[in-house]
Order: C-alpha cells, then sequence, then structure tokens
C-alpha cells in the first residue's frame, strides 16, 4: 500500500481523533502533516499489512505526544503516557514503580516508556528517538536497572541468587517514593 492509498482511506479518521485531543483544527492539521511524514517514511517498515490500521493511529499518538510534549505540556492519549499520580488506596508495587519511572531522567525514562510500555521493539525506538541502536539499549538497559536500584532504595527489596527482585512493599508511610 502506498502513503497516498492511505491518505485517502484514513486521512479523514485521523484528523478527527486529532482534534479530538487537540481541539485545535489548525494544530490538528500540523500533526496530521508529521504524522503522514513519518508513515511515508517509515511505511517500507510495516511488515503485516493487516496491522496497518493500529500502526498508523500508533505513529498519531506519537506525532500528538511529541507535539504536547515540545510545548512542555503532558496529555494521555489512550494509554500512551503513563498515569504517573499517586492514587489514595492501598499502598502497591504499581504506586513505587509509577513513583521511580517518574524520578528517571528523562533520556532514560523516554526509551524505556516506548519499549517496555508501549511495545515498541528497540530499533523502532532508536529510529523515532533519531539515535543508534547501540544507545538505545543501553539507556533501556540502564533504566531497567535504576527501577531495581530504585525498588532497592525504596521498599528494601533485595536481588536474589538467581538475580531476581524480591521483597515487599513497605507501608506507604515508611516508601521514600511514595510518601
Amino acid at each position: 500500500m502506498t502513503t497516498q492509498e492511505i491518505w485517502t482511506i484514513y486521512h479523514d479518521d485521523l484528523k478527527r481523533f486529532i482534534v479530538s485531543k487537540t481541539k485545535d483544527a489548525i494544530i490538528a492539521d500540523d500533526i496530521l502533516q508529521d504524522t503522514f511524514i513519518r508513515i511515508h517514511n517509515k511505511l517500507h517498515t510495516l511488515k503485516d499489512e493487516t496491522k496497518l490500521k493500529s500502526w498508523i493511529f500508533t505513529i498519531t499518538r506519537n506525532a500528538i505526544y511529541d507535539h504536547f510534549s515540545s510545548i512542555g505540556k503532558t496529555i494521555t492519549i489512550e494509554n500512551t503516557e503513563l498515569e504517573l499520580e499517586l492514587e489514595e488506596h492501598e499502598h502497591t508495587e504499581k504506586d513505587c514503580l509509577r513513583g521511580i519511572i517518574k524520578n528517571l531522567p528523562k533520556k532514560y525514562r523516554i526509551p524505556l516508556f516506548l519499549s517496555d510500555i508501549k511495545g515498541m521493539k528497540q530499533q523502532e525506538v532508536a529510529d523515532y528517538l533519531n539515535q543508534n541502536l547501540t544507545t538505545t539499549k543501553s539507556q533501556i538497559q540502564r533504566a531497567r536497572k535504576m527501577i531495581a536500584e530504585g525498588f532497592i532504595d525504596c521498599c528494601g527489596f533485595v536481588i536474589n541468587e538467581k538475580g531476581k527482585l524480591v521483597g515487599e512493599v513497605q507501608e506507604k508511610e515508611d516508601c521514600k517514593v511514595c510518601q
């Protein structure tokens, strides 16, 4: 399928989706144009055309996210942005994980988020961030190590003889991350 065919089939749906998130038709046009530039540049990487629709909507969500990031705002787009606010409920590992991820330096948090939470392949993350694969892999591995260290520091977890992180979450008032 060509970029022109994708435009013909999907541009109206994508524009409505973008407008629903930005509430501004002019900004939506800019994001739509950026989206189709990305689609055109990455179309050769699509291996399964049956996944085309979800693939282009993922690209669109990323373009919207990038737009809001560039102006210093965050937005939740159908699970694209981590929900980092602590909830008032029983203290769980998720609370600690949110806090730990929230406190990661951006250069580690973004590749980790794209790879481990959004499910992008590491090469896709590298391409998306315009960096080489080795750098991306290193950043993701470092972020994972920092998360493990966060659980060790925050909740007193330990690494067992098999290299697995084990332990129990502290009470919220004793937690250094979630207080």
